[in-house]
Parts: C-alpha cells; structure tokens; sequence
C-alpha cells in the first residue's frame, strides 16, 4: 500500500516478516515500518476549530481551520505516522505503530482512545461504518464514527483467516467485502453476511490491493491485472488491458458508477511513475485508461462533489476528468512541477478533497493550499513551520 525503494516483492516479504514495528496504511502497495510512538496535545485550546483539517510532519501533526487554513494545533507525535478521516464531522484517525489513535481534530486534542493492533492500515468508511484493517494481526473492526468521543465505541470484530495488507469494508446491509491472503501471498476477496458465514469468493486477484465504492454500494477491489467488482450480490473480474496492469489505489464516488484508480505496467520497476489512470464501470464492466500526459503518485487521486476524477499530476496541476467520458475537462495550475520521491515515507504534494474544495500540501515551500474546484480559484494559504505530508480532515457537510 505504499512506495518503497526496493522492488515490489522483495520489500513486502521483508517490510511484512522482517519488521517489528511496522507500520501501513493506504499508499502504492508496499508495505514499510515506523518508529515507536508517543504523543500529546500541546497546550489546552479553549476553542474548536470549524471543519478541521490535519497535516503530518515530521515530528507530530498539525491541525489547522478548514475555511482560513490558520494554524490551531500543533500536537507533537513522533514517528511516521498516517491520517484518514474517521467518518464523522469531528474527529479523524491517527495509524502509528501500535494501532489507530483518535485525534479529536475540531477539539484540537489527540486522545486516548486507540484501536490497539500492529501494524495498522487502511481505514475505510462506508454505509454510516468505519472499518479499519490491521495488517498484523488480520482482524477487522467496525464501528459506528458518531459513537467517537471520550471513551472507546463498541466495536465488532472479524478475525482473518491469517495476517496480510488487507482492506475491509462493510456495505449497508451488514455484509463485509474483506481481503484473502497471507504475509508472503495476497489472492483474492471473500464476501461475509451479517452473521460472517461467507457468501461468495473470489481468488482471481493477484496482490490484492485497495478499495473504493461506487454508486449503488458496487465495490471495487485492485489487482496486479485488473479488478475485482463486487455488485448485485455478484463478484466481476475486469481486466488491464496489459497482462500487468496493477491498480492498487482508487477513488470511488456516490455520484458515479466509475471508479478511479492508478495504472500501472512495470512490474520490476523500483519505483514507477506513471502517466495513466484507470477509469472503472462498475455497471458495464468496461475499463479505461486516461493519459493525463504526465506522472502522479499514491496521494494524487481524488473525487470532486459531482464525481469528478480528480488527479494531482507531477506537472502540479489538477487534472479534472469526466468519469464517464474519460476526457480531461479542465486543468487547475496549482504547484510547481515536482518529483515523486524514491522513499514512500518522504514528503510529496497530497491531494485532500473536502465538498468543492481541493486541498494540497507543497512540501517544498512548507505550504498548505485550498482550492475552489469549480471556478479553480485560490481560497486560502498558509505556511508552515516543517514540511506537510500526509493530509486529512474530518467529513463536509
């Protein structure tokens, strides 16, 4: 699920069986590790911050107010840390080394309330659930996001058959979409009813990876050649176009049956950087690929408030893209070209989409930006005192 500065195989192995501490969560594919955490809020704010988003840095995190971009919090945390919104409009989730921390981000406080687990990954919300995956241990837990606060929420929790980068995600009625796979080999998806007797299986994925739910609940899951669509009670197999076309990264909308997700070829490349994306049709099962002319990495991909693909490419402009069409509508101009780093954990521009705002990290010039997505307009900047990495907040409105 992330970058790493080895080849693919060899790094996962080693990240997985040779790693004490290691951490994962939603990135190329990879899976890496992390020093030991601590943290604690600086200071006690005395007032909440509106519609909160939060920035990590080399060091801790950062919190700041979504409208104006004004620094509120600077909570120190060491480590590698990653950050993902926890489903509700006020607290988002902290993956560190030893599980998924709630930073209570409009509160400006990171609590101590934890969901303990090694190796924690992806964080998934769906149908009013969060759903995390903790790579370590292969157990799922869901639970309801508006239950957050000052204790743990009851959780439920599912066990998988063994350890591996997973993903989960729990559909509306109950029934839980989830990975297969171990350590050394991940195949396929199984799908759970509510009681978690298995309904249906596929194993026809190889390097299962990622997730992202499209309209009318379809769930689409990556693979080293293709993906995994899971629709009308029905598990699909679609294709690359490429014996290797890996899609481990998407990005789904309520607003549209395409899904987006990242294309990539070189099966043998340390790091490959991309020029084209994937564009998924759940309803017809039809794959396309969009050249956007140049490359982009695991935090480039995004959904606009009417379903809009959205890529934040290395020439430092977002790239809107008609889902249904596949053709690029419009070009926002908003960073410096840059390059996608050897190392997944270093610093590189991510895009963060909240409503009609794109929000972008510049590491480069320590920068945080809020971008209109219609009239492509700049909302708001600031500057920071260390360079933003990962970037999150809590859900619009």
């Amino acid at each position: 699920m992330k970058h790493a500065v080895r080849p693919r195989a060899a790094a996962a192995v080693s990240a997985l069986v040779g790693v004490s501490v290691a951490l994962t969560g939603c990135g190329g594919g990879d899976e890496g590790s992390a020093a030991r955490t601590t943290g604690k809020a600086s200071g006690s704010p005395a007032a909440q911050v509106a519609e909160p988003v939060v920035a990590t840095y080399d060091g801790g995190l950062y919190v700041l107010d979504g409208k104006t971009l004004k620094l509120a919090e600077n909570i120190p945390l060491e480590g590698f840390n990653r950050v993902n919104p926890a489903g509700d409009d006020r607290h988002v989730m902290v993956s560190t080394a030893t599980g998924f921390r709630v930073l209570d981000a409009a509160g400006r406080k990171l609590t101590d309330v934890e969901f303990e687990g090694s190796k924690p990954g992806h964080v998934v919300r769906h149908a009013g659930k969060t759903i995390l995956f903790a790579d370590g241990t292969g157990v799922v837990t869901v639970f309801d996001p508006e239950d957050l606060g000052g204790t743990k929420p009851k959780a439920e929790t599912y066990t998988s058959a063994a350890p591996h980068h997973g993903v989960a995600i729990q559909l509306a009625d109950g029934r839980l979409v989830t990975t297969l796979g171990t350590e050394e080999k991940r195949v396929g998806i199984t799908v759970l009813d509510k009681d978690r007797k298995e309904i249906t299986r596929s194993e026809e994925c190889p390097g299962v990876h990622g997730e992202a739910a499209a309209q009318g609940e379809a769930v689409v899951i990556g693979c080293e050649d293709g993906v995994l669509v899971y629709r009308d009670g029905a598990i699909k197999k679609v294709k690359s176009p490429a014996e290797y076309g890996r899609i481990g990264n998407q990005a789904g909308s309520d607003e549209s049956p395409v899904v987006l997700g990242d294309y990539k070829t070189d099966k043998e490349a340390e790091l490959e950087r991309p020029e084209q994306v994937s564009l998924i049709n759940t309803e017809t099962g039809r794959m396309q690929l969009v050249d956007i002319g140049t490359s982009y990495t695991f935090r480039s991909l995004a959904r606009g408030p009417h379903g809009e693909a959205l890529v934040l490419g290395t020439d430092g402009t977002i790239h809107v893209i008609d889902p249904e069409t596949g053709k690029v509508t419009k070009r926002i101009s908003v960073l410096n070209p840059w390059q996608e780093p050897l190392d997944w954990q270093q610093s590189r521009p991510a895009l963060f989409v909240r409503d009609h705002t794109a929000y972008v990290t510049d590491p480069s010039s320590r920068k945080l930006l809020a971008i209109d997505i219609e009239s492509g307009k700049q909302l708001a900047a600031t500057e920071l005192p260390k360079a933003p990495n990962e970037l999150s907040g809590v859900k619009g409105h």
